[in-house]
Order: C-alpha cells, then structure tokens, then sequence
C-alpha cells in the first residue's frame, strides 16, 4: 500500500482549515492597520500607554535618578581629590606685605602708603568680651559649625547673582586662610583652595588656634593688620585694655575697614552705627552680653588719625582719595589694596599740585595769624582742579598737611555750596525750554522781580527768601542777578522750571544723587546741598565742556609686577544741550567781567565763573573755569578741637569772608600760573535765542525798563539797576572801579585796591568814616552779594550797610546764604 504522507517540507494540512485559507505556518495573513482602542493589558492586567507629543523629549525617571547618581559619584570623587591633592601652603605674602606706590603722571613718586603695622598676640591677651564681639560680627556659631558652611556658601552666591549685593558665605575659618595662606582675589581657583585648606585645618587644628590667627591677621583701617594693631590706631591702648564698646566698634570695622571709620568718614557714621548695634544685639542674643549693660553703653569714639609721617603735606590727602576711588569703583577690595605692591599711576600733574599749594599759601595761609586773631584757627581750604576734555583730576588741595589735619577739605560733604548752585538752576531752564510764570521764556535777558522777601510763585511750599543784605532790587534781568547773585529771582526761576527738573540737571552735570541735603524745594536754588569740592569742580566741568560729562579720574594705571588692573570705563556723555551750557556760560562770564567775581580778571585769561558764601558764613566758594581748566576753591570754618563748623566772621582780620574775595583771588593766582606759557583761549560758545547780550546802555538807570507784556522771547535790551553802594558796584565797578579807574587807572591797582580801594578810599577815608566802598573798593566789598558793604560799615558817613545797604549802621552777620 503506497504512503500517503506529504512529501518532505510539506506541512500537513489540519482538516478542519477551509480550502482555499492561508496555512498558518506557511502563509501570513495581510497586515491591517491599527485600530484605536485599548492597548493589550500588561504585566499586572494594567494597559500600557505609550509616551506621545512632548512627553518624549522629557528625561524619564530612570534617567533622572541616574544623572543623580553620577553627579553625586563626580562629585564625591572630586572632594576626595581636592582633599588628598590640596595642602595646606606657608603663610601669604600679606605676613610681609608690600608697600603700594603712588605716582604723578609723569611717573615721580608721590608717596609710599607705609609699610604694615601688625603686631601679633595669643588669644589669652585679647579680653573674651572682645573675642565674642568679633564673632557675634562675623560668624555666630563658630565654635558649634564645621570649617565650611556649603549652605551659606551657596545662599552668598544666589544673593549675590540675584542682585541683593556681594556677600560673603564665608566662616571664620574660611576668612582665616584666606587672610594668611591665600589672598583676597575673588577667583573660583582661590575659592577652591580656600574650601580644601579650611576643611583640612578644621580637622587638624583646634577652635583656640583659628580665631588666634584670624584675629591677628585681619585687617581694621588705617593700616592697621590684628586686633593689637586696631587697638592703638583706633584707641591708642593695647588690646587688654579694650572695653566692651569698644571692642564691638573695631569687630563692625572688619566689615568695612575704610567706610566705617567715623573719623574719616563722617558721612558713614549712621552706617557705622547700625553695624555697632548690630553686634552688641548679637551679643545680648548669644548671651555674651546682659541686657541691661547693652542698655547702657554709649558708642567709644574712635581717636584721631595719626597720619605717617611720609604722608605730610599734601600728599596724604592725595594717597587717601585715591584710595578712596578705587574702592569706591571697586576696581580693588580694601584687603586686596592693603596687600601691597602695586605701582599706582596718577593723573597729577607736579607742576600744577605746586602751583595750587603755592597759590593757596600766598593768598591765604601766609595771611593767618591764630595767635592775634582767634577767628583764624578755624580757617580751612580746599580744592581742585580738572582738565574738562579729559575728566583727569590735575591738582587738589586738601588743608595745610595731612598729619595736622586728616578729613580732606576737597572730599568732605559737610559744608553748602550756596549760590555756585545757582547756574545749574538756569541751565535747567535752557534745557527744559522753561517759561516764568506769565509765559515768557526764561532767557538771560528775561525780566525777574528781585524784591528782598518776595514769595514765591506758583510752588506748594511757601518761601520767600532774603537778599544778601536785604537788598531789594526791581525788575532785573537773568544776567545781572546772577552777577549780583540775587537769592529772590534763583528761588522763583527754580519753581517756574520745577524742582524735580533742576535736581536731574545737577545730577547730570555731575553731582552725585545721594549729596546730603540734596532736597527738592525752591531753597536748593540757593545751594543748601552739601557736595563736595571735587563733586563741583565735576559739575563745572561739565559746563565748561560745553555739556558733555567725562567722569573724573585720579587713575592713568594701576599695576602689580606684569599684570595691569582694568579700570572702568569713562565713556563721555552729553549730560545736557550745548546750548543750554554755553548760554550758561555766557552769564558765568558777565559774573566774572561785571559781577562778584572780577578778582578772576587776574588770572589774564577768559574765564567764566560764580561765587558762593554758605549759611552764617561758614564756607566761601569760587567755581570758575577757562575753556581748558575748570578749578574750584573753597574756604570753610570748622574747630581744630571739636570739628564743629564754624563761621569765618573776623578771619583774617574781616569782618566777613565772601567767595569773591580769597577763594577767587587763590582761584586766580592758581590759574595764571597753571596756564603760564599757554595762549588765552575765547569761549566758543552756541547761545540760545535771544540770550545774545545787548549792547551795554550809555548810563546806570535807577529804574529799569518794564518789559513789554506777551510771549515775545526776546525782550527789549535791559537796563542794569542802580545796586546799592556798597564797593564794588558803585566804587568798585562803576564810577571809581573797573569803568574810570577800576583795573586800569584807579579801580584795583591805582585806586581800587591799594590807594582809593583799601587804603585811602576803601576802608579809611571812604569806607568806614564816608560811606563805604562807595569810591574805590574792590576788595572788600568785591562780592556785592556776600560780602556787600562789609568794610564800609561802622562809619558815620554813610552807614556802611546803606553807603547803600541798610540805613543806619552795622548790619548782624546774616543768617542765610548768598
């Protein structure tokens, strides 16, 4: 019987497959698509639903928990390494600091700022209250916490990204090695090796060792390196001595050495403060400290600075404002500074620092006698000089030595600058095309009422101010109430610009926002701010450059061995219009020729400038500028004993000091022979319209002309009032001063000043017995506004403050500015 099997490779057919369907095993049925609906169930029974859209670019959690984990092993490796690799090193070249050397710009030295004064104590000798002030400042739980603090480490750092100011995450610990093993760059290498080293002698040395160093390694000011240091710059003891109070000021000092030093910087005294109070609270909160003693301790005061003696003269004051922009630029830290070895560059010109002390000297200080005359211990001086195209500081006068007189007169911000605010008041109103209050625009020629006591109009804060000698004047233009400084039409031009407007002009001509008093309100017309000399001479520059601001520098270069340290960039900008400082310039220079400020005229060439005496006469200012050298002069009252300001009534033998007198005359002298050799240069100047001055009229008229009613721009050509007789305008300027024999036959040099001016006619014969500065004085009487009739006053004849002034006699000081 044959087989009936199928032949090999044949798979037998199962019986019950209908003819003509596909095998299973030998044919595959068509593919169909998927059809939506639920997945096959998964392990579990759970369906299994697969990751669409943007789901799958998301890491899974796998994936997550993996990246983790090697992160964390590259981590842990790395602090391995770091630990096993890094040793810690020898002490710092700060155990041996250098010297940093400051130059002029012609590479001579100025001065080495000393060599480090440390002296180093064992912690036994530094009494506990003194050691628990420190770490109440600096680091609370020191004695409890690891050498590092990742978590305030990283806490710094997002602070410090986000905005909120650089702060330190740093222990105790930390601080140490940096202080003695590292340096103070802020660098992540550095950073790293601070970590490494911390951590290692955290492990290998006690509680006791560490605060010991960080105590004698720290740096406290006035080039004070340890806690025995601080001690005896601060408080002239040793550091066994120190009281509780006083232990607290030298721990907030460790903050910040220079800026906390009340002495120095008096304006940071408020800030010094609140960190004092912050340690001694932290004190009482870690139980170093019982309240009720907290309660009573009265802050220490800090003694004086003892300057070293090779920073006498003027080159102390140079070194510390030097100093105190780069910190102020942060273009170095003050421990960073303090190391040492830099090479530090100037822009001070040596000729030009000797002739502003050699000016200063003649014209003022050589005229000082302190034991005949008590009123000339209080007379200080400052100033400085700018070149405007370039914003490089050339000169600066700070007081009569360094090592006699610390706080630098050119720096402080404690005295107004009175009327040499005046002109930035008018360039506002260029600037913002201001109107008065009927309409017209405000233009050199525009028509003010100059009444002594007028009210103001049209501002929300009543206020009428004084003239300088109560001095009503009429309807006077712009120009001649800015020679004649008249508080009445400054104060009403201020609110017809608005207020808020004049503080954004001066701040973009230069004065820093933060000026203490710099209040908005009609009375910053007459200068209650307190800026400096050298926030001025800024400001001026910036006119004198006809608006554009460089800002200022002390720097040309800063150097350590190889490497230079980058400095800020000084990018000009055009503060405010070219035409808005050039018309105001055109009126600085009407101050100058016709004004308070002829002593200026000395100098031989153009200049433009203004004067200022601060309330109850306790500082006199002159601001001037020729097209290439802007220089401010300052004098200022404050007590030797008890730095107290002071008025200058009686100093150098007057009864009263204006800044149209020594401030201009050292301005002058200063000037002619800075720019000897150099040609004098006209002001090129693009005025607005209608501020071209009118031809001058043929004679004084008593009353001026009323200007026509209307929005006429350019009003009918002013007549100059009749100012009282009072020196320089009656005597001085017009009949006997610059016009017949003011500068040529008789004004300054024939009968101005020495014959007819002082001598004969001035004080003598025309000034106390005739009436004043009537007939000849341009000296005494030279700043009309400040000093008007000063000389002429105890007389018979006329009555000095009403030879055309007030009738009857002396005048009391005044109580308000110029």
């Amino acid at each position: 019987m044959s087989d009936q099997s199928p032949p090999a490779g044949w798979t037998p057919r199962d019986p019950d497959t209908p003819p003509g369907a596909p095998h299973p095993r030998t044919e595959r049925p068509p593919r169909q698509q998927a059809q939506p609906g639920p997945q096959p169930p998964g392990p579990g029974g759970k369906a299994r639903r697969g990751r669409t859209g943007w789901r799958r670019v998301l890491p899974t959690w796998r994936m997550v928990l993996g990246a983790v984990l090697l992160l964390a092993l590259l981590i842990g490796g790395g602090l391995v390494a770091g630990y096993l690799l890094v040793d810690i090193p020898p002490a710092n070249a700060a155990a041996t600091a250098q010297s940093n050397v400051y130059l002029y710009s012609d590479g001579s030295q100025i001065a080495r700022d000393g060599e480090v004064n440390r002296v180093n104590v064992p912690l036994s000798q530094i009494p506990l209250t003194v050691q628990e002030a420190v770490l109440a400042a600096e680091d609370r739980d020191f004695y409890s916490e690891r050498a590092v603090d990742p978590k305030a480490m990283v806490r710094a750092a997002w602070n410090t990204a986000t905005g909120k100011g650089t702060q330190s995450g740093s222990t105790i610990t930390q601080q140490y090695v940096k202080n003695y093993y590292l340096g103070q760059e802020q660098t992540i290498k550095r950073k790293a090796k601070e970590f490494f080293i911390a951590i290692k002698l955290g492990r290998e040395k006690s509680k006791a060792y560490i605060l010991e160093g960080y105590l004698n390694t720290s740096y406290f000011g006035r080039n004070a390196y340890g806690i025995q240091a601080a001690s005896q710059a601060y408080y002239g003891k040793d550091v066994g001595s120190l009281t509780t109070a006083e232990g607290a000021y030298l721990a907030t000092l460790l903050n910040s050495p220079s800026a906390f030093d009340v002495v120095s910087h008096p304006q940071s005294r408020a800030r010094a403060l609140a960190r004092w109070n912050y340690v001694l609270d932290g004190m009482v909160k870690k139980g170093w400290l019982p309240a009720a003693e907290r309660a009573t301790t009265q802050f220490p005061e800090p003694g004086k600075v003892r300057a070293a003696a090779g920073l006498s003269g003027q080159r102390g004051y140079l070194v510390e404002a030097i100093k105190e922009y780069i910190l102020d630029r942060e273009i170095l830290d003050d421990k960073t500074l303090a190391e040492g070895g830099y090479r530090i560059r100037t822009t001070i010109d040596r000729r030009r620092q000797a002739d502003f002390v050699e000016a200063v000297d003649d014209q003022m200080l050589s005229k000082l006698d302190p034991e005949a005359r008590k009123a000339d211990r209080v007379v200080r001086a400052g100033g400085v000089s700018i070149d405007p195209a370039t914003g490089k500081v050339v000169a600066m006068y700070g007081g009569v030595d360094y090592t006699r007189q610390y706080v630098n007169n050119a720096t402080r911000h404690d005295y107004q600058v009175a009327s040499t605010f005046k002109p930035f008041v008018f360039a506002a109103a260029v600037e913002n095309g201001s109107r008065t209050q009927d309409g017209r625009r405000i233009t050199p020629n525009t028509l003010y009422n100059g009444d002594n006591k007028r009210p103001v109009v049209g501002g929300r804060i009543r206020f009428a101010p004084e003239n300088e000698g109560q001095v009503s004047y009429g309807d006077i233009t712009v120009n001649t109430a800015t020679d004649l400084s008249v508080n009445a039409v400054y104060a009403q031009m201020a609110v017809d610009v608005g207020t808020a407007k004049v503080k954004k002009t001066a701040i973009d001509l230069g004065v820093p926002e933060d000026t203490p008093n710099f209040v908005v309100g009609p009375a910053m017309a007459l200068g209650t701010l307190q800026a400096s000399v050298l926030d001025m001479t800024q400001a001026y520059a910036t006119l004198a450059d006809h608006g554009r601001r460089t800002p200022y520098t002390f720097l040309e270069e800063i150097a350590k061995g190889d490497d230079k340290i980058t400095l800020p960039e000084r990018t000009p900008v055009q503060a405010i219009s070219r035409e808005a400082a050039d018309t105001t310039t055109s009126m600085l220079v009407s101050v100058v020729d016709n004004g308070t400020g002829t002593a200026a005229l000395a100098a031989g060439h153009p200049a433009a400038g203004k004067t200022g005496t601060g309330e109850l006469d306790r500082s006199a200012w002159f601001a001037a500028y020729t097209p290439n050298l802007v220089t401010v002069v300052a004098m200022m009252g404050q007590d030797p004993d008890t730095g107290t300001l002071e008025s200058l009534y009686g100093a150098l033998g007057e009864p009263r000091i204006g800044g149209g007198g020594y401030p201009a005359r050292i301005w002058a002298s200063y000037t002619k022979t800075a720019l000897e050799g150099t040609d004098p240069v006209d002001f090129e100047l693009d005025l607005q319209p209608g501020a071209a001055q009118p031809p001058p009229p043929p004679s004084w008229q008593s009353e001026p002309p009323q200007e026509t009613p209307g929005d006429d721009d350019t009003p009918p050509p002013p007549q100059r009032p009749t100012p009282p007789s009072r020196g320089q305008d009656n005597g001085g300027q017009g009949d006997g001063g610059r016009t017949q024999g003011g500068r040529d036959n008789g004004g300054q040099d024939g009968g101005g000043r020495n014959n007819g001016g002082q001598a004969q006619g001035g004080q003598d014969s025309g000034g106390r017995t005739q009436g004043g500065q009537g007939d000849g004085g341009t000296s005494q009487g030279d700043e009309g506004d400040t000093t008007a009739g000063s000389q002429g006053g105890t007389g018979t004849g006329g009555g000095g403050w009403d030879g055309g002034g007030m009738v009857g006699g002396p005048r009391p000081p005044s109580a308000f500015l110029e």
